[in-house]
């Protein structure tokens, strides 16, 4: 076993977790659709968690350069698996909401906490690419733009309604150009 194959064991392992609370939880909303009212805000945001997964464990392909592993570079490494983890848990009750269950009323009184854990995400990232990965503080744009916005929503105590929709579609958007952009990058050799 190669390092690399080594390493990717816990993260897939992570990355996995994260993505089984997603379709969990979709799947009880499905399972008791009845009783759920929708807030099209947040089932972009599981979308959106759930491609960061995807992502995520497709670019750990690129550690595979490494021929060796120190294990505070591969605590840092889990950091971002990590934090999708604990996005996917918190897209979702903790518990199963007895009666009707409105998604936009739990959108409401989590989504500080979910900003919050979601401006860890670019911040690991840029961390990675700069530390790890070598890549430079100018090409990090992206990212220091995310932790910027991210940050300054999660301080509000109230933030417009639109601006969380335009948020759930500009990112989701985003990803979508990102997909369309890096095609030929987005390959594994």
């Amino acid at each position: 076993m190669t390092p690399f194959e080594y390493v990717t064991v816990l993260v897939s392992i992570i990355l996995g977790m994260g993505i089984t609370q997603l379709v969990t939880g979709v799947a009880d909303l499905v399972h008791q659709w009845d009783r759920v009212k929708v807030y099209w805000p947040h089932l972009l945001w599981i979308i959106i968690v759930f491609f960061l997964h995807i992502q995520d464990w497709w670019s750990t392909y690129d550690l595979r350069r490494f021929d060796s592993f120190r294990l505070p570079t591969f605590l840092f490494v889990l950091l971002y698996p990590i934090n999708l983890f604990i996005l996917a848990r918190l897209l979702f009750p903790a518990t199963q909401p007895e009666g009707d269950f409105d998604l936009k009323k739990f959108y409401d009184a989590n989504y500080r906490k979910f900003f919050l854990w979601s401006s860890l995400l670019p911040l690991v990232s840029f961390l990675q690419n700069v530390l790890i990965i070598g890549d430079r503080v100018q090409t990090q744009v992206v990212q220091i733009f995310l932790i910027g916005i991210l940050l300054v929503l999660t301080t509000r105590k109230e933030i417009a309604e639109n601006v969380h929709k335009i948020l759930a579609v500009v990112l989701l958007t985003v990803m979508v150009i990102y997909i369309i952009v890096s095609w030929n990058n987005l390959l594994t050799n």
